[in-house]
């Protein structure tokens, strides 16, 4: 297997990208273990989902780990985290317990205690900082998927809306000052949005992930997400949507078992680790 090296330390040990996938996969297993014995249905979302089919575990250059789960999921999800996700071990950031939380990125960030990662970050630095050095720990990603609709009539309204605030929320949070109202606005247009189009056959991301063209937005069928199926990834089994196929051509296109070119293949994700 080819080493992806993330770090090389001055005494010349090296930290790669293998090593990171090891820590994100013990930090899934416990996250699968809480979903498990809790009846919430989450997936593997985006290239986490490709690696899982194409490579039965994570793709060998990713250094990180993202997962989905519906709106009604995420919320009793941080409800059970609150009581069940193992203190010593982790902690999570989301807008619902920390209103400084980046309400641009992904929902949640679950991040893993006495590690650190420096992100490639081009919008907000993490001002979650309560928690000193373990508010910049590993991390996976927890993605919202809401029920959408395909009439651009229905769609573009709220999803045009919440693409004019993003750059407003993030002005303003960038000379320090921490724009809670227009982060609330975002989020309940995001949470209006699904609501009004909770009898729709399609689901896709939720309005707060707003970084693909408004015009050509991820959708998906619903049967095609749910129910989820588990498939191996590495020496575990984790969730993937029902229709797999569907799901992937929707986000890579029909050639995703095709691996890219050699210079595409890097992590592009970290600019400093810590294990």
């Amino acid at each position: 297997m080819e080493k992806y090296i993330l770090k090389t330390k001055p005494d010349g040990s090296e930290i790669t990208v293998r090593d990171l996938q090891l820590v994100l996969l013990e930090m899934m297993k416990d996250i699968d273990t809480i979903c498990q014995n809790n009846q919430i249905s989450y997936l593997l979302s985006s290239g986490s989902a490709l690696g899982a089919i194409r490579h039965k575990g994570f793709i060998p250059w990713d250094d990180d780990l993202d997962i989905a789960m519906s709106a009604e999921d995420f919320d009793r999800f941080v409800k059970v985290l609150k009581n069940e996700l193992p203190n010593d071990k982790y902690l999570f950031h989301c807008y619902q317990n920390n209103d400084k939380y980046n309400v641009l990125i992904p929902a949640m960030k679950i991040r893993k205690r006495n590690t650190y990662i420096k992100e490639v970050n081009t919008l907000l630095e993490n001002r979650c900082k309560e928690d000193g050095k373990d508010s910049d720990g590993v991390f996976i990603d927890v993605f919202i998927y809401d029920s959408c609709s395909k009439s651009k009539i229905l769609d573009l309204p709220l999803r045009l809306l919440n693409l004019l605030l993003m750059p407003i929320i993030i002005l303003i949070d960038n000379i320090g000052v921490n724009p809670k109202f227009l982060k609330n606005w975002f989020v309940s247009n995001a949470r209006l949005y699904g609501r009004l189009n909770k009898k729709s056959e399609y689901m896709g991301f939720d309005l707060t992930w707003s970084f693909r063209s408004p015009f050509k937005p991820y959708v998906f069928r619903k049967d095609d997400i749910y129910p989820v199926k588990y498939v191996d990834f590495e020496d575990y089994r984790l969730p993937v949507p029902n229709n797999h196929h569907a799901y992937l051509c929707a986000v890579f296109g029909e050639d995703y078992m095709k691996f890219p070119d050699v210079g595409h293949r890097f992590a592009k994700h970290t600019v400093d680790i810590e294990l």
